[in-house]
Formats: structure tokens, sequence, C-alpha cells
């Protein structure tokens, strides 16, 4: 098959969305399929590059003001046109509403390609990055959600990470479309349970004989991170741990001043932005890993930490009860609440037959969300809508 991807957020961007493009376009490159991914230029200008076994073609693009290190592409519609007329997809898959995705959508509806569109996005994502518009949340997420039913609708099919992420959506029955949860998946074969080397504590100073608490991910507003730092503050009270944070993102600079007032900036590594390898070696330093955000259809980071061996604690909203079950393989907590996050993280690092029976449990579970299955019913669909 010839597959185009069409993805306002790919990489070097990191987070969910663009790790999920990626892991599709490697995977179904692999399976012999043709794969060309769209999107923005990470330069400003146009040009195509070669990942690993797919083409990216990188439209026109200017930075995005909520966000670090994210480029979009304002009006890319005669673009988009130019590409799938010159590849001529048998099936277009849509990764974002953006406008990427609004122009995929809207030429491949004209010209008849079948389009898979797959839903990565919460209002929240957004509005906790503008705090001004704050009072107007709740009407405004109405409005988000509506046009994002309204968009979805314009595929042939539509998929979604997790059966929470459905009913998130709220409303679902308005589709008139196939509707099914698919998980991201994660390539297992990257993750290991072995010890780190030695050569990573020493490259990003992390001391060797502390228990790790861990986040891996995007450190902008609607991660509540700072969350995760005042619950740090707790469990130093009675264990001694020390943080680590890998990533970057609009908030980080708020939650590096927030660890220096509460007295605990020497007990966080925060790294930045990391390479592949690095990440993959990073996962398994933690001892349990921790998920304070509250809007998440999936949340790839956290399937990486299990496929890892990690115990997990984590908020008991979005779609993350579906990862972290609660007493299974961690503890779930109340949305911002940092005395249970803290809770958790102490009952896990205090009780070792309980963190070896939640380190199993996370591997079990993960399991479950290989990408080899996830790449299967991804053909299943193409194929079935090309028929």
């Amino acid at each position: 098959m010839k597959i185009l991807i069409a993805a306002d957020l790919n990489f070097p961007v990191i987070n969910g969305v663009a790790s999920f493009t990626r892991n599709l376009a490697r995977g179904l490159a692999s399976r012999g399929h043709e794969v060309l991914v769209i999107s923005p230029s990470q330069t400003g200008k146009r040009y195509k590059e070669v990942d690993e076994n797919y083409v990216v073609t990188r439209t026109l693009s200017v930075p995005f003001p909520l966000y670090q290190n994210i480029r979009v592409s304002l009006s890319p519609m005669r673009e988009v046109k130019k590409i799938i007329d010159e590849f001529e997809p048998d099936v277009i898959h849509i990764q974002m509403l953006m406008w990427i995705g609004q122009a995929a959508m809207k030429y491949g509806n004209k010209v008849g390609i079948p389009i898979v569109s797959t839903n990565h996005a919460m209002p929240e994502n957004l509005m906790d990055n503008l705090k001004l518009l704050a009072p107007l949340a709740r009407p405004i997420n109405y409005m988000l959600r509506e046009y994002g039913r309204r968009f979805h609708s314009k595929a042939d099919y539509v998929t979604m990470p997790t059966e929470s992420a459905i009913d998130m959506f709220s409303g679902s029955s308005k589709m008139t479309v196939p509707l099914k949860a698919v998980s991201n998946g994660i390539d297992l074969s990257r993750f290991t349970t072995e010890k780190a080397p030695a050569a990573l504590y020493k490259k990003y100073n992390i001391p060797t004989d502390l228990p790790i608490v861990s986040y891996v991910g995007r450190m902008d507003a609607e991660k509540h991170l700072s969350v995760l730092v005042y619950a740090l503050d707790r469990v130093l009270k009675s264990v001694d741990v020390h943080m680590l944070a890998v990533g970057d993102g609009s908030d980080a600079d708020n939650v590096k001043a927030l660890s220096r007032e509460l007295g605990i900036a020497d007990k966080i590594t925060f790294t930045g932005r990391v390479s592949d390898e690095d990440l993959e070696s990073l996962h398994r330093v933690g001892t349990v890993f921790a998920m304070p955000s509250p809007a998440e259809l999936q949340s790839i980071a956290t399937l990486e930490a299990m496929a890892s061996g990690k115990p997990v604690v984590a908020v008991d909203a979005g779609a993350l009860r579906e990862l972290c079950q609660d007493g299974v393989n961690g503890y779930l907590c109340d949305q911002d609440n940092d005395e249970q996050i803290a809770d958790g993280i102490v009952k896990i690092l205090t009780d070792d037959e309980k963190r070896r029976d939640f380190s199993a449990a996370s591997l079990k579970i993960a399991k479950t969300h290989d990408i080899q299955h996830t790449l299967d019913q991804f053909t299943a669909i193409y194929e079935d809508l090309i028929k």
C-alpha cells in the first residue's frame, strides 16, 4: 500500500503524537509499505528527508508561540494538494486536526481517497497553556470538542488510543463513521529491565545510591509537573530520594523555580531534551515512574516506563487508569493531590515485595500494547477501506 500520514506534530518534536507518528511510519515501512509523512518544516523552508525507512516532506512553517520547539504550517493547502497528487496514496491517515490535517482531510475528501483519522488531543492540552482564558475554559472546551467531532466525522474511519479516550470524547454517538480504540503501541524491543549503564548516571549527574522517582515527557502547563515537585517535597520528609525529570517545555523554568523555592533543587535532575538512545536508558534509571498529568489520552511515556519494569503512580484522570491499575502495578491519585502522589511513591519505595509485584504487573500490561499489534490493526483498517 501507499500510505500518506498527515502529522502536524512529528519528530524531532517530543510528545505522544510525534512518537506515535514516527513509530507508525517506521513500522508500516518495515512491512514493505510505501510511507510518506507530511509535517511542518523544522527550518521554516520546504525540504524532504529520509527518516530510516520512510520519507518526510516538510512544509513551510512558523514558530508556534504556546510551546517550545514546535513549528506549524498555517496555510499548507497548496503544498498538501501537490504532495497528494504526486504521491497518489491508497489511504490517508490524519494525526491532528490542525492545519496540515485539515488540508489533507479537505483534499482527500475531494478526490475520494479513503481517510483514517486518529484523535490524540484533549482541549485541556491547549487550555492549561492559556491562563488568561481560564474563566472561559468550560465553554471553550465544549466548543473544541464539538469541532473535533465535526472534523473527525469527515473521515471514513476514526480511531482513538483507548476506550477511555472514546468515553472522554463524549457524545460519540453523534459520530456517523466507525470509531475504534487502537493503542498507540510501543516498540517493546527498545525497552528492557536491565540496569542503565554507569556512564549514563555520570553524564546526567544522577546519584547511584538513592531510589529515583522519574518523569519523562513535555514540561508544559497541562502536564502539572509542579504537583509532582510538591509531592517530592513531601516524600523527602520520610524517604531520601532523587527525582529525574526528562524533557523540556514552556513550563520548565517555572518548575525549576518552584524546586528552588522549596529548597529541593539539588534533589532533582533536569536533563532537558535527550536522544532516543538516552531516553530508552533513562527509563531504566527510575525506581518508580510518576505521571501527574490529568490530560492523557494514553501516555506513551508511561507505557515506555512500564515496558522498562517500573511501578507507576499516576493521576486517576484521562486514560491513565487503563495503564496504571490501582493496587496492581501502582497507585492512582486524585488530580493535583500532591499528598496522595507522595503517599503512593513512599508506599512503593518502602515495600520491596510490592515493588517487585508492581514491576512484574507493569511488564505484563505493557506487553498488550506491542506496536506490532497496533500495526496489524491499522493495516486491516486501511485494507478494508481501500476495498
